[in-house]
């Protein structure tokens, strides 16, 4: 145990660690694979998902989701570092990379507004690096989290804010933002605002009287 480190935190790091373990084994025995390459994606998909479950099982979301987001920042980094051994016929590939980002962007809405600086700086490093590695192969599921991880926290963009605490911010700067988050992580960020009773229509006004109503 860490000088420093409570319990629970050497818990929880020695089961990421078993976790980050259990995938690289997965990796290996892919690429060592009797099976045809299709045969051998469909067992990898499926034990992937049967290790993701186990371990994301130790901890519930609304208690403790911090350590759950290290479990997705895991899984969609080994996932991608496999991606090229995983062959273009199993359409589980394709739907189990989407699954995963579509969670771990669910949960990251859910994360308090500040989240520690090593975990945050670990995603962003971790998404940035697993978006270029499926870019390779002309994968653009991590593109919502790849989003996600170029700014400071979920919630941090400055006109997102503004527009959360009922400022009226440009509207060149609202169609910036609007581009920047694309309709699929905008409509799950309105999702999650309506479910918590934080959403506020907000209508906009540009300069020749028309107005954009901000959803």
């Amino acid at each position: 145990m860490a000088e420093g480190e409570t319990e629970k935190e050497y818990d929880t790091r020695k089961a990421i660690e078993e976790l980050r373990e259990r995938f690289q084994g997965l990796t290996t025995a892919l690429k060592e694979s009797p099976q045809s390459p299709l045969e051998a994606s469909l067992h990898f998909c499926q034990e992937f998902c049967q290790v993701l479950v186990e371990h994301a099982g130790r901890w519930k979301t609304d208690e403790d989701p911090l350590p759950l987001l290290e479990v997705y920042t895991v899984a969609i980094l080994s996932f991608a570092k496999a991606a090229s051994c995983l062959s273009s016929e199993c359409e589980n590939v394709p739907l189990l990379l989407e699954k995963l980002a579509l969670s771990c962007a669910e949960l990251l809405l859910l994360l308090p507004h500040h989240v520690p600086g090593a975990l945050w700086e670990e995603f962003q490093s971790s998404m940035k690096l697993a978006h270029s590695l499926l870019q390779e192969s002309g994968s653009t599921q991590l593109c919502l989290l790849a989003v996600l991880a170029q700014q400071d926290g979920v919630w941090s963009n400055t006109t997102l804010s503004s527009i959360l605490s009922n400022q009226i911010p440009q509207i060149e700067q609202v169609h910036e933002y609007l581009e920047l988050e694309g309709p699929t992580l905008l409509n799950m960020r309105i999702k999650h605002l309506i479910k918590v009773n934080s959403y506020r229509p907000v209508v906009l006004h540009t300069t020749n009287g028309a107005h954009v109503e901000v959803y």
